[in-house]
């Protein structure tokens, strides 16, 4: 019980210290001190490296857009990280020996490395994923079972977001699989109906010849589109397949748009398109007495 009350009365006789409050007081506003002027910093380093990379898009030697970007965000993330790690020993050193920290970071880190091996594996994972150029920033990527865009790669983790909204934050050292569709050109494929009635030669001569005045007014298509001909008998129709070359991702809106212009192609020129159509029989019974 004296042990206590010594003990509690040297507590108060330091709270009650004016010297104390003054100290930490002091110590308080060296801390928000730090972390503003940390912040302060990282704004600067990040607006610093994009009006580099600004500058560096306008030379005569540059690595692809899809590139700058993935490096903007890695180089941005590790600035920041770097700047507020500091900024953290900067405020263990105003309450202990930092030297005592660096000295005992060998035993602490062979003690968390056994619990490490998975953040070292997603940094590992995350650097090849940047040196090798598997995808970058703004690819259009299918990763396990999501699909999206990539919003940013980061040493550690990579972040997809779908075109529906959703965001999805996988672990480098968890991507095993990836489809990247923003590398090479897309293809739009259009299957347009034909009645068995009309004639398919005129069909495909009018539409070969339309075909020819798209690329103009559609940039996104990279060539102009080609007829491949009749891709299938229906059972009350003649299937005509269309492709179309598109720069990458934008095989959908062009597939959507040749739709809509190859059904007023061949309304302009009375070629009918069918449609689902049922006929019917009367059965005569007379017809099926018995004699």
């Amino acid at each position: 019980m004296i042990y206590i009350e010594k003990f509690l009365q040297s507590i108060q006789e330091k709270l009650l210290n004016e010297q104390t409050w003054i100290e930490v007081g002091q110590d308080a506003i060296k801390i928000i001190l730090i972390l503003v002027l940390a912040a302060i910093f990282v704004k600067i380093a990040k607006s610093s490296i994009a009006k580099i990379f600004v500058v560096r898009s306008k030379a005569p030697l540059r690595i692809s857009e899809r590139r700058e970007a993935t490096l903007l965000k890695l180089m941005q993330n590790v600035t920041t990280y770097i700047v507020y790690f500091l900024a953290i020993m900067m405020i263990l050193d105003m309450f202990m020996d930092i030297r005592t920290i660096i000295a005992g970071a060998g035993i602490v880190g062979l003690a968390v490395g056994f619990g490490a091996q998975s953040l070292v594996k997603d940094i590992i994972s995350g650097f090849f994923i940047i040196f090798e150029d598997q995808f970058s920033v703004g690819d259009y990527v299918r990763i396990n079972q999501a699909e999206g865009t990539v919003e940013e790669i980061g040493l550690r983790i990579t972040k997809i977001k779908s075109w529906t909204g959703e965001l999805h934050i996988f672990p480098n050292g968890s991507i095993v699989e990836v489809t990247n569709f923003s590398i090479h050109n897309s293809l739009a494929i259009v299957d347009i109906s034909i009645a068995y009635e009309g004639d398919i030669q005129e069909a495909e001569k009018v539409i070969t010849e339309f075909l020819e005045t798209l690329p103009e007014r559609y940039p996104d298509m990279v060539k102009t589109p080609e007829l491949l001909g009749v891709q299938m008998l229906g059972a009350s129709e003649v299937v005509l397949r269309v492709i179309a070359e598109t720069k990458p991702m934008k095989h959908m809106p062009i597939a959507r748009a040749l739709r809509k212009e190859l059904k007023t192609c061949l309304d302009a020129h009375g070629i009918e398109i069918p449609f689902p159509r049922m006929v019917m029989y009367t059965r005569n019974e007379k017809q099926n007495e018995v004699i």
